[in-house]
């Protein structure tokens, strides 16, 4: 991962992670539509105030934060949740299968106690269904894939901007495990849908930014390989 943060394209920054907040954090993304800030994930929950300061050393207001979507249930992706949704009035957004284990604060199913730690159970303002939801914001479109395998929730986004194709895609890589109710067979698929994008960038949550779209194809297929 990066030691600071990053626009990896105009008004697309990655903002949080190892290295730049705290070593428990997965990647923690921040988009700009012109004044409104979409968040995507939230680290581990001890390096909200950095993950703020951040976003102001970019010259932005966290206090113009409008939605922190949730790519799944994991702590290392939702413990700042609470701060800011407290913080900013934030709106949570996460796929409906995985709401469960935010809003009941589910040790096992959010890995709380994988980190030796807990997370309080939080309301989520809206869930998302199905395979695609698009959320606008000005003239933009924000995709929410919905791309089930590392938990039955995980979702992937996208978003065109300045001619490229952006895919923020955590956890594509795994792990799976009987915990987290992961399904290989449903991720396979999952994978391959997103292979059709054709993304020119792909912001993962553990290991960076890969580009161009050869390089992205080639992450996603190295993977299928593996657990072939």
């Amino acid at each position: 991962m990066k030691t600071k943060t990053e626009e990896i394209i105009s008004g697309v920054y990655l903002i949080g992670g190892p290295g730049i907040t705290s070593a428990d954090d997965a990647a923690i993304y921040l988009i700009d539509f012109t004044g409104t800030l979409v968040l995507i994930d939230a680290g581990a929950g001890k390096s909200s105030s950095q993950i703020m300061r951040n976003i102001e050393m970019l010259g932005l207001n966290p206090a113009n934060l409008s939605h922190l979507i949730l790519t799944h249930c994991h702590i290392d992706h939702i413990g700042s949740a609470p701060f800011f949704k407290k913080q900013y009035q934030t709106k949570i957004l996460i796929h409906e299968l995985d709401a469960k284990a935010v809003e009941s604060g589910d040790s096992l199913k959010t890995a709380a106690n994988w980190y030796g730690t807990t997370f309080p159970p939080t309301k989520v303002d809206r869930k998302l269904s199905g395979s695609n939801e698009i959320l606008k914001f000005g003239g933009e479109e924000l995709h929410c894939l919905h791309t089930p395998g590392h938990t039955p929730g995980s979702i992937s986004l996208y978003l065109d901007r300045e001619g490229k194709r952006v895919l923020f895609g955590q956890d594509i890589h795994g792990p799976f495990h009987r915990d987290f109710e992961s399904d290989i067979k449903a991720w396979k698929k999952s994978m391959q849908n997103l292979l059709a994008l054709n993304a020119d960038i792909l912001c993962e949550g553990h290991f960076g930014i890969f580009q161009p779209q050869e390089r992205v194809r080639s992450y996603i297929e190295r993977y299928l390989e593996e657990y072939d």
